[in-house]
This record gives C-alpha cells, sequence and structure tokens, in this order.
C-alpha cells in the first residue's frame, strides 16, 4: 500500500531545459543522480514543478522513460497525470508503460471549477480505469477550486485511490483528514513550509520542492520528524527556512529552479509563459546559498 512505500520525502523533480529551449537529459539524469545519492525516498516526475504544462504529449513520454531509465529501480517512481478533462485523462494512462510505477499524482481539475460532486465523479472514473493507484492532489491555489476533507475521505474509500497530497488552504483541513482517514490512506503534505508541523499532526511524508535543492538535509529533517525528534529536525529546518521563502517568493518552479543554476545543477531556463526570477530575488538567493550551502 501507498502508505509503506511512498513515505518519507518525495521529491517533484523539475525539467531541465538547454538555451535552445530544448529539454536537458543530460541534466536530468544528474539531478536524478543527486536526488537519490541525498536520500530521497521517491521521485515525482512530470508534475507541476516539472513544467509538465509545457510540454508536448511526445515529450512527457520521453521525460517519463528517462526517468524511469536512469531511476533503474533505485527507489519508487511517481508519475503526474491530471487535467481538466476527464476522459483525456483517462486516454492519457495508456501512453506511458506504468509497469515501473507506484502511483499516478493526478491534480484536481482547473479552469473549469467542479463541484465537489463534480471532483468525486472526476476521481472515481480516474481509479476505475487506472492501472495502477490514484494520488489525489490538492492544490486549490493553482486550480481555483479546493477539494474539501469530506469528498478526500469519501474518495479514500475506493480501493484504487491510495492517498493525497494535500496542499490545502489550511491546517484544520490536513487534520480533518488525518483523523478520519483509512488506516492505509496515505497523506502527505505539499507545502515544504509548514511540514514539521503536519508531520506532528500524523502526515505521512512529503512531496517536496525544495528536495531538489537540499536533498540530503531536507530528506534528514524529514526523517527526524517521522522518528518524533523535532528538536533536530528544527535544526535542519531553520537552515532552510530562509531558502523556501525564496523558492515561493515569485512562482514556482522558477524559484527552485533559480538554486539549482546557482548550484550549476540546470541552466536557468524555461519556456513561455515562465521566466528566470529578478535580478534582486536572485542575488539574494545567491547571498543566501553562499551563507549557509557554499
Amino acid at each position: 500500500m501507498l502508505r509503506q512505500t511512498l513515505k518519507g520525502t518525495g521529491v517533484a523533480l523539475v525539467t531541465p531545459f538547454k538555451k535552445d529551449k530544448s529539454i536537458d537529459f543530460a541534466a536530468l539524469e544528474n539531478l536524478i543522480d543527486i536526488q537519490i545519492a541525498g536520500g530521497l525516498d521517491y521521485i515525482v516526475t512530470l508534475g507541476t514543478t516539472g513544467e509538465s504544462v509545457v510540454l508536448s504529449a511526445e515529450e512527457k513520454v520521453e521525460v517519463f522513460n528517462c526517468t524511469v531509465a536512469k531511476v533503474n529501480g533505485r527507489v519508487p517512481i511517481v508519475i503526474g497525470i491530471g487535467g481538466n478533462n476527464t476522459a483525456e485523462v483517462i486516454k492519457s494512462f495508456s501512453k506511458f508503460d506504468l509497469s515501473k510505477v507506484e502511483a499516478i499524482l493526478s491534480v484536481t481539475p482547473y479552469y473549469n471549477k467542479p463541484s465537489q460532486e463534480g471532483l468525486y465523479q472526476h476521481y472515481i472514473a480516474l481509479a476505475n480505469a487506472a492501472p495502477k493507484p490514484i494520488l489525489l492532489y490538492n492544490v486549490p491555489g493553482r486550480t481555483g477550486r479546493n477539494m474539501t476533507a469530506a469528498t478526500t475521505l469519501r474518495l479514500a474509500a475506493h480501493p484504487n485511490i491510495g492517498g493525497i497530497k494535500e496542499a490545502g488552504p489550511e491546517m484544520a483541513q490536513s487534520i480533518d483528514i488525518l483523523k478520519d482517514r483509512p488506516s492505509d490512506f496515505l497523506v502527505v503534505s505539499g507545502d515544504d513550509e509548514i511540514v514539521m508541523a503536519q508531520i506532528a499532526c500524523g502526515m505521512d511524508g512529503v512531496i517536496s520542492v525544495a528536495a531538489n535543492a537540499f536533498p540530503k538535509p531536507f530528506s534528514d529533517m524529514i526523517r527526524y520528524c517521522m522518528a518524533g525528534d523535532f528538536s533536530m529536525a528544527k535544526r535542519l529546518n531553520d537552515l532552510m527556512v530562509e531558502g523556501y521563502t525564496y523558492m515561493y517568493e515569485e512562482n514556482n518552479p522558477c524559484g527552485i529552479k533559480a538554486f539549482l543554476a546557482e548550484q550549476g545543477v540546470i541552466e536557468n531556463e524555461f519556456r513561455l509563459p515562465l521566466v528566470p526570477v529578478s535580478t534582486g530575488l536572485q542575488k539574494r538567493i545567491h547571498d543566501y546559498m553562499q551563507k549557509y550551502f557554499a
């Protein structure tokens, strides 16, 4: 069950681009090695942080296949397959060889703002069709619609819905899910900044953006949290708190890519409509990295 295989720290991988805006597969492979060497528990590909919305259908398959080949069974893999057209999402399942995937992370439909019943029916349709367990993803700041705790718990009864990445607006919603979830239902955070508190309330870990740049300190911090040693976890988290602020100040993944470019791991390149962070923010990121992680 996902509560066993996906506990701890998952990293939402960025997709590196070259200056000509093509995908930098060599940089992606290097990034994957860095993450696994840093102690990450699993890899998430083709999520929001991976700029999946600006990749063609063919490129998504290429990124996925590259990731699977490079990971080579060393850690579990989660793939992002979501959208606001239920039938098209279901069709997308067949475009990937999902035999080596642990779960499908699927974001709540965006833009068309379905009701709670619409969200429920969307996910039931996905779960009935998916060859792997569905991991719900609630991120109303991006989608324009919050999926309530009641809807999440209603969906948790489906045998092919294994958990949720919860990035809702309030801690109270997370607590409501944790209080009444089935014992085998995974609940992970989608918010690096408050994950310590969420694990204290019972969450099973996080799918992290910050871990791209800080794989070892971040994954160690989560392990201390999971073991109940919040004093040690706080020591590590305190080093990264300022970094979290910079990562999300203008945009994700623009912030995390600025950090990775500062480390020399990737080029600081995007496809429109995304652009690099401002010069002022880049300077603060540089100074922060020099102070704490040089």
